[in-house]
């Protein structure tokens, strides 16, 4: 069981995670934020679940994750429309967050993978998904759900990339309530310097992307490009380097060659 008391003892920001919502069970975080009818208008809510019914990552796959193992959560932005106008960077910003709070609790060296997901021993251990509310082409709700391996030991199925977890890898059970805590307080703090200079987000994640000068596949819908992982330009975007040039991909599947 999630120990809330714990959780707010570890946590230290001004709005992400002070509104937050429990549940043992849910279809998706993701989606009960983007709902409006459920009367959520606090921006840094955070939605919890122990289990998801119909989690879900990018390109509507499914993501599976044992009940009461893991971290399963999203956060709700509102009325923002400097970060709103950066979304790409929000999604560095929170790989990043979950990187550094790796890092300084377990002192793990994670690999960030284009666009969203985050890497231990070149394993998949975390996936981001950033959805949008719009009306009028204006962007009214931005959702963050991140879902996190912590203590699952074993994974069934079929997977682009194999899964693994932090207590795979530690060989040991992990707080979760801290780990949040711990998230949560980086993601904060990453969004602030992100809003003044979102340079400094695009070097730190670079950083952590191994798989730069690289070569790679991107699968695009039923089309498979070839080249070499150059760099991430202004915009976030990756520059792939064929025999034709420079091109740029805004999204698509990435694959070690």
């Amino acid at each position: 069981m999630f120990n809330l008391e714990l959780f707010g003892l570890k946590l230290n920001t001004n709005y992400i995670g002070r509104n937050f919502f429990y549940f043992e069970e849910i279809d998706s975080t993701n989606t009960y934020l983007l709902d409006k009818s459920n009367n959520i208008d606090i921006s840094g809510t955070v939605v919890f679940a122990e289990f998801q019914t119909k989690g879900r990552g990018r390109m509507d796959r499914s993501w599976s994750s044992n009940s009461g193992q893991n971290l399963t959560f999203s956060i709700l932005f509102l009325d923002n429309p400097k970060l709103f106008q950066m979304l790409n960077f929000l999604n560095f910003s929170a790989a990043l967050a979950v990187a550094v709070s790796l890092e300084n609790l377990y002192q793990i060296k994670p690999e960030l993978k284009w666009p969203n997901d985050i890497l231990i021993s070149r394993k998949k251990t975390c996936g981001i998904l950033v959805e949008t509310v719009t009306s009028n082409s204006n962007i009214e709700r931005v959702v963050v759900g991140i879902g996190l391996n912590v203590n699952q030991n074993h994974f069934k199925g079929e997977f682009n990339y194999p899964p693994t977890s932090i207590r795979i890898e530690l060989g040991k059970e992990v707080e979760r309530e801290r780990l949040l805590a711990e998230i949560l307080n980086n993601l904060e703090i990453l969004i602030n310097k992100l809003k003044s200079n979102k340079n400094q987000i695009i070097n730190e994640w670079k950083l952590r992307c191994k798989m730069i000068g690289e070569k790679i596949s991107i699968k695009q819908n039923n089309e498979v490009k070839f080249g070499i992982f150059d760099d991430i330009d202004d915009n976030g975007f990756l520059l792939l380097k064929t025999k034709a040039g420079i091109e740029k991909i805004t999204a698509g599947d990435l694959s070690l060659v």
